[in-house]
Order: C-alpha cells, then sequence, then structure tokens
C-alpha cells in the first residue's frame, strides 16, 4: 500500500466544488485511490464524489491519499499536489 499525507490547501475544504474538481482528477488516474482523514470516517474511494464530501474535510487538516496499486506512486503524487494546492496544481488553471 503506498501512501500519501498531505494538508489540505483549499481554504474551503474538501467540499462541493473543490470535491468534484479532485474527483475528477483522481477517476482520471486510471488508478484506484482512497482517500481517509486520520482523524475521522474513511477511507473513501476517491472517485466518489459522496465519499469525498462525506469526510467532511477542512482546510488545513491532514488527509490520506492511498493505493495498493503498484504504479499508484505519480498517480498519488499528483492529487496530493491539488490537495495541497487547490486550483494552482491544475496546469490549465
Amino acid at each position: 500500500m503506498t501512501e500519501r499525507r498531505v494538508t489540505v490547501g483549499w481554504a474551503e475544504g474538501l467540499h462541493a466544488r473543490p470535491a468534484s474538481v479532485f474527483v475528477r482528477a483522481a477517476t482520471s488516474l486510471g488508478v484506484p485511490v482512497t482517500i481517509a482523514r486520520p482523524d475521522g470516517p474513511g477511507p473513501v474511494n476517491a472517485a466518489s464524489m459522496l465519499g469525498v464530501l462525506s469526510l467532511g474535510a477542512k482546510g488545513g487538516q491532514e488527509v490520506v491519499l492511498a493505493s495498493a496499486a503498484d504504479d499508484a506512486g505519480p498517480a498519488l503524487d499528483r492529487l496530493a499536489k491539488l490537495v495541497a494546492e487547490g486550483l494552482e496544481a491544475l496546469p490549465d488553471a
């Protein structure tokens, strides 16, 4: 299992629009990824909008991204950057 721990950099946390951007990115990666709050519910499928919203991750909270896929490192790095930096992490933002 490969993991990345990252602090949510979106001021509003992972809800509504930020969660939608995150879920689209997770879906596009082609590897199964979960996201969890160490102090809360989870893990949930990172490609599930309802799952991500159910975490209630707020700005400044830590989340754990994980995958059992052999080639998950680059995918997790990309998602971790998106969670930490928000839209600034997207190439066309």
